[in-house]
C-alpha cells in the first residue's frame, strides 16, 4: 500500500462540506463492504491517531463506559481512516479506537478513505464539532483553524454547523485566555460563562484560581472582574458626529468583538444611541442575558 498523503495547503477554499459528512465519509451499507474503500476489519495495532486531532481531552470515566459497551456489543459504528504508508491514520473515531483498545479488541471496523492531509484535518474538525465531542476551548480552536487554514467565514460555519455566529465568535475568543485558564475550562473547573468573563481581564490566572477556590457563580465572577478593570474615561463632549470620528468606529468594533454581533453608535449633540443587530433568536437571547447580568 502506498502513501498517497498530500501536504496540507493552508487557506484553501471551502471544500463543500456543507453537503454533509455522510457524503464524504460514505454511509455504511452491506454493499460497501465489497468495495476496496468500504468497511474493513483492521488490526487496532495498525492504526494511529492523527497528530492534528482537534480533540485533546478524553474523559476517562466516559471512555471506560464506552469500553464496557464495546466489550459486550462490539463497535457499532465504524471509524474512518486513511492510508498512511503501510498503516492507517484516524480521520474520525479516535474515541472508539481508544475504547476498543481498553476492551482488548484486536480488530476494529473501519471505512477507508483516501483523503489528503488538508481534507483529513477539515473533516476531523467538523466531525468533532457536529458530534459535540469537544470542550469549549477545543471547539474554539477548531473554529479558528477552519477560518485561518481553510478559508471558511464565521457566517459560513454558522450555517454549516447550525450554530449562531455569536457562539462561534465567543468560543474563538477563548483562545485569548492564558494557557492555564484554558486548561481549567478543558477539565471542567471553569464553565464557558466564567471563561468569557475573564477575557481581557487583568491577571486572569489569579482571578480564575479565586473563582475555582470560591466556587463563584458567573454573576459573582462578573462582579469580581468588574472591580479589577479600570476603563479609561471617555470624553463624550469632544466626540463629533458619527462617521467623522475614528474613536466611535473603534468603540463599535470593540463592542462588536465583545458581543460577536454588529454594533452601531450614533452620536450627536452630546447624546446618541447604540444599536445591536442580531440574526437569530439565539443571538437575541444572548443579548438579553448579557443585559440582565445572567450567564451566556
Amino acid at each position: 500500500m502506498t502513501d498517497n498523503v498530500e501536504p496540507l495547503s493552508p487557506k484553501r477554499r471551502p471544500t463543500g462540506l456543507g453537503r454533509g459528512l455522510s457524503a464524504l465519509l460514505g454511509d455504511a451499507t452491506p454493499a460497501e463492504t465489497a468495495r476496496p474503500d468500504g468497511i474493513r476489519e483492521i488490526a487496532i495495532a495498525d492504526i494511529a491517531p492523527h497528530p492534528g486531532q482537534p480533540r485533546r481531552h478524553f474523559d476517562e470515566d466516559a471512555l471506560n463506559e464506552l469500553a464496557e459497551s464495546i466489550a459486550s456489543r462490539g463497535v457499532l459504528q465504524p471509524i474512518v481512516v486513511r492510508p498512511a504508508g503501510d498503516r492507517y491514520q484516524i480521520v474520525a473515531g479516535e474515541r472508539r479506537w481508544r475504547a476498543a483498545q481498553k476492551a482488548q479488541l484486536h480488530n476494529i471496523p473501519a471505512i477507508v478513505r483516501a483523503f489528503d492531509e488538508g481534507t483529513t484535518l477539515e473533516v476531523a474538525l467538523i466531525e468533532n464539532i457536529q458530534r459535540e465531542q469537544l470542550n469549549a476551548v477545543e471547539e474554539g480552536e477548531a473554529y479558528r483553524r477552519l477560518i485561518d487554514d481553510y478559508g471558511h467565514t464565521q457566517d459560513a460555519l454558522a450555517k454549516l454547523l447550525h450554530k449562531s455566529r455569536s457562539h462561534i465568535a465567543n468560543l474563538m475568543r477563548l483562545g485569548d485566555l492564558p494557557e492555564s485558564v484554558r486548561a481549567m475550562v478543558a477539565d471542567g473547573r471553569l464553565s464557558m460563562g466564567h471563561a468569557r468573563t475573564l477575557i481581557g481581564a487583568p491577571d486572569a490566572e489569579s482571578l480564575a484560581e479565586q473563582i475555582v477556590k470560591g466556587d463563584l457563580s458567573v454573576r459573582a465572577t462578573e462582579a469580581l472582574v468588574k472591580k479589577t478593570k479600570k476603563p479609561a474615561p471617555i470624553e463624550y463632549k469632544s466626540m463629533p458626529e458619527r462617521g467623522s470620528n475614528a474613536d466611535i468606529e473603534l468603540l463599535e468594533r470593540q463592542l462588536g468583538d465583545l458581543l460577536g454581533l454588529k454594533v452601531g453608535i450614533t452620536h450627536k449633540g452630546g447624546a446618541g444611541s447604540v444599536t445591536v443587530s442580531y440574526a437569530t433568536l439565539d443571538q437575541l437571547d444572548m443579548i438579553c442575558q448579557r443585559l440582565s447580568g445572567g450567564s451566556v
